[in-house]
C-alpha cells in the first residue's frame, strides 16, 4: 500500500489526457434563485429574464428561459474538479447556444479531449476539449470548446 495520500477533488495534470477521452460532470438544476441572482448581479435586466407579465402575455417563449452565460458560467463550475489545481490559463472558446434552457432544467456537461500539445516552456501543454451542455430531455442547450492551459505532474 502507498504511504503518499492523494488529495479528493484535484483537477487532471495534462498528461492524464489524451485525445479521445470522454468523461461527464455531476448535474445541476437551475433554480428560480439562480436566475434572479445572476440577472442581479450581471445587470442583465432584459424583461425576458426579469418580467414575468411579459413572458405569460407578449414573449413567443413561453416559462422562465436562462440566459446561456449563466448555463455557461454553470458549466464551468460543473467541471472546476477537472481543472482544480492544474488550470493555468482559459485561452479561448468558440461557443454556440443551441436550444432554451429553463428554470427547473437539469444541466451536465459532457466532455471529449480534442487536442493535448505540450508547450515548449516548463511542465505544461494546451489542451482543447469539446464540450456539450445537455439538459434532462437529452437535448444539447450549448456547444463549445475550450483551449486551456494546464499543468503537468513535477
Amino acid at each position: 500500500m502507498s504511504s503518499e495520500m492523494r488529495t479528493v477533488g484535484m483537477g487532471f495534470y495534462w498528461q492524464d489526457l489524451k485525445v479521445g477521452d470522454r468523461y461527464k460532470s455531476i448535474g445541476r438544476t437551475i433554480t428560480e434563485t439562480d436566475l434572479m441572482n445572476f440577472v442581479t448581479l450581471t445587470g442583465m435586466t432584459e424583461v425576458l429574464f426579469t418580467n414575468r407579465e411579459f413572458l405569460e402575455k407578449t414573449s413567443v417563449i413561453k416559462g422562465r428561459v436562462v440566459p446561456g452565460v449563466l448555463v455557461y458560467a454553470y458549466s464551468e463550475g460543473l467541471l472546476i474538479p477537472t481543472m482544480q489545481g492544474t488550470g493555468l490559463a482559459f485561452l479561448e472558446a468558440e461557443f454556440k447556444v443551441k436550444g432554451p434552457t429553463f428554470v427547473g432544467d437539469t444541466i451536465h456537461v459532457e466532455v471529449e479531449v480534442l487536442e493535448v500539445r505540450p508547450t515548449s516552456k516548463g511542465n505544461r501543454a494546451i489542451v482543447r476539449t469539446m464540450n456539450t451542455v445537455v439538459k434532462q430531455t437529452g437535448e444539447t442547450v450549448i456547444t463549445y470548446n475550450p483551449l486551456r492551459m494546464l499543468k503537468g505532474r513535477d
